[in-house]
């Protein structure tokens, strides 16, 4: 079905300095074949050259060297070109890449009617298809009023309705929240079992990996893993060195391993980890691990206040929207906030409030005791106050360098040379991008070094209260902890704001002081990760989840084993559960 020979691809690019071409090799002398109806998982770190082979699958891109073969057909002969894009449909990470129309359900057809499908059958893929993504509701909706999350479900439901032999998901469920991936894992699933479609599922999702045939792990443009999950995912001390990580069950069963404990070493899915534990708890021995003391509110002044804050799209128009409604609270000088809640819920359109990119249609926000909508004037003092990482931050990107995209925004607020110079570098240390790159096109770095470079254009600035949306979707994992850790070491160090959007409710649970949850435009839920995840059943409702970790306990003690379910992080489960093994 899918076949790749000594497969290499270079990139190319003019050397500024020199005026001379320069290439880049992204893929080397790769060879690999899936098989029709096969699920294959591909996981690497950014920059490994996942996202290049995926581009090869459709011919979007042609091998410098070698061969790439779909159903037998030569992806660089031309006339096979039509043939292979009707039989392997592509899902970009970014949604704005390939949706075109102006309507929903008209890109959803889009397809089809190229590939010359019946009208009647047309308007029955677009029905099933909306329906299968959870976005019947937003049919007649203009794409560009939809959040980030909602347009990838869009792209999803385009190429659902082609169906294509081979589906190709570059990232495809990066930004969307629990609920959404869960349902799309669960279509794509569907359709590999019932109608037998190949699919080439690249993720930084383990949960999402487990669920795989088979799990591909490529490093440095090759194929270095190559098995069941099972046989992979036993490999912790290997996937860590490569930049990846685990299920959060198999990463508690290993170290409970390590401290002496028999278990299995391929233990990855809820059920199984609670197959294999709890026989081995003491359900009579008390919990000898105290309960996690609650978070407590800073007791400092409000740095932020949202009062009565409304915003409605395209007033008075027949796309007429209320993104957020009547939200009302406060963000403590120094505090690391955390707001989540589901696709469309209403996040990016708050947080752009903060700084003045977007304007109440009623109601106050209020940075440091004054009204930011209140003199124009201001404006440019706020936003050198709340730096905004955007949910695609390399979008951000423009400057014929790294340096100097990361140098634009000091340069513009009137420090020197030499100041320049030193938020610069601090700013790319920060986000682990190295000097090799400082001279180098921002535009011809991998995905998650975009995104590095694009988060330290806004750290270079130094703001009082750092926002950022989605700043780590479709990083790797070791590059998604090297930047939360170096944002809570300059959250430390300087005792800045940080307000962080994310759908990752890991990273939220051990990051965060105090949680906001959105949905529908409202604001839901107030406080502590505590008092948030143990509604982890209303939670679900509204398309968030609690960290894996804890739904582990919480199975555990429907079995009796009376366990401190208020447990979000490995480290904590671990202390519980090892205390309580006889």
């Amino acid at each position: 079905m899918v076949k790749t020979e000594n497969l290499t691809f270079k990139y190319s690019r003019i050397n500024q300095k020199t005026e001379e071409k320069e290439y880049f090799p992204a893929l080397s002398d790769l060879s690999l074949t899936i098989e029709k109806s096969e699920f294959v998982t591909v996981l690497g770190h950014n920059g490994s050259g996942k996202s290049t082979l995926a581009r090869h699958l459709n011919a979007l891109l042609l091998p410098t060297e070698g061969k790439v073969f779909i159903k037998g057909l030569d992806t660089s002969i031309e006339d096979n070109i039509w043939l292979i894009r009707q039989s392997a449909g592509m899902v970009f990470q970014n949604p704005d890449n390939q949706i075109i129309a102006t309507i929903v359900e008209e890109d959803i057809a889009f397809g089809p009617e190229n590939l010359g499908i019946p009208s009647d059958e047309i308007r029955k893929r677009v029905d099933e298809c909306l329906k299968s993504v959870q976005m019947d509701e937003f049919r007649r909706r203009a794409p560009n009023l939809l959040s980030g999350g909602q347009k990838q479900r869009v792209a999803i439901a385009g190429v659902l309705a082609m169906r294509p032999e081979i589906i190709v998901l570059d990232e495809a469920t990066a930004m969307l929240d629990p609920v959404g991936r869960k349902e799309i894992m669960a279509i794509v699933k569907r359709l590999n079992k019932e109608e037998g479609m190949t699919v080439i599922h690249i993720t930084h999702y383990m949960e999402e990996a487990v669920e795989a045939d088979r799990v591909i792990v490529m490093n440095d443009g090759n194929v270095v893993m190559d098995g069941i999950p099972k046989e992979v995912f036993r490999n912790i001390a290997k996937l860590k060195a490569l930049g990846l990580d685990v299920p959060q069950v198999t990463e508690l069963t290993h170290r409970l391993i390590e401290n002496g404990i028999t278990l299995p070493d391929d233990i990855i899915t809820l059920e199984e980890g609670v197959e294999i534990l709890a026989p081995l708890l003491d359900f009579s021995k008390p919990s000898e691990t105290a309960k996690n003391p609650p978070s407590h509110m800073r007791q400092t002044t409000d740095i932020i206040e949202l009062k009565d804050v409304s915003h409605i799209y395209s007033p008075g128009t027949v796309f007429e929207k209320a993104a957020i409604t009547d939200i009302s609270f406060t963000v403590k000088k120094g505090e690391f906030f955390g707001i989540i809640g589901h696709t469309g819920s209403g996040k990016s359109t708050l947080i752009q409030h903060l700084n003045g990119l977007i304007k109440p249609t009623s109601g106050q926000v209020i940075v440091e005791g004054e009204d930011i909508n209140g003199d124009k004037a201001k404006l440019r003092s706020v936003r050198q106050k709340v730096g905004l990482v955007f949910q695609y931050p390399e979008n951000q990107l423009f400057e014929m360098t790294v340096f100097a995209d990361v140098a634009f925004g000091p340069k513009n607020m009137g420090f020197d040379k030499a100041e320049i110079n030193r938020k610069v570098r601090r700013a790319l240390s920060l986000v682990g991008i190295s000097e090799e790159y400082f001279d180098k096109s921002p535009f011809e770095l991998s995905g998650g070094q975009k995104r590095r470079v694009a988060i330290a254009g806004v750290l270079a600035m130094e703001p009082e209260i750092l926002v950022m949306d989605e700043p780590t979707a479709g990083l790797d994992p070791k590059g998604r902890d090297e930047i939360f850790v170096q944002i809570k070491e300059l959250h430390k160090e300087l005792g800045n704001t940080v307000i962080i959007v994310s759908h990752s409710m890991e990273d939220i649970a051990r990051l965060c002081e105090r949680i906001g949850v959105f949905a529908e435009g409202r604001l839901q839920y107030l406080g502590t990760p505590e008092e948030i995840f143990k509604n982890a059943k209303e939670l679900e409702k509204i398309g968030l989840a609690a960290p894996q970790i804890n739904y582990l306990i919480r199975l555990l003690n429907e079995k009796g084993a009376g366990l401190n379910e208020d447990i979000y992080t490995i480290d904590a489960a671990y202390k519980e559960i090892f205390e309580r093994i006889r």
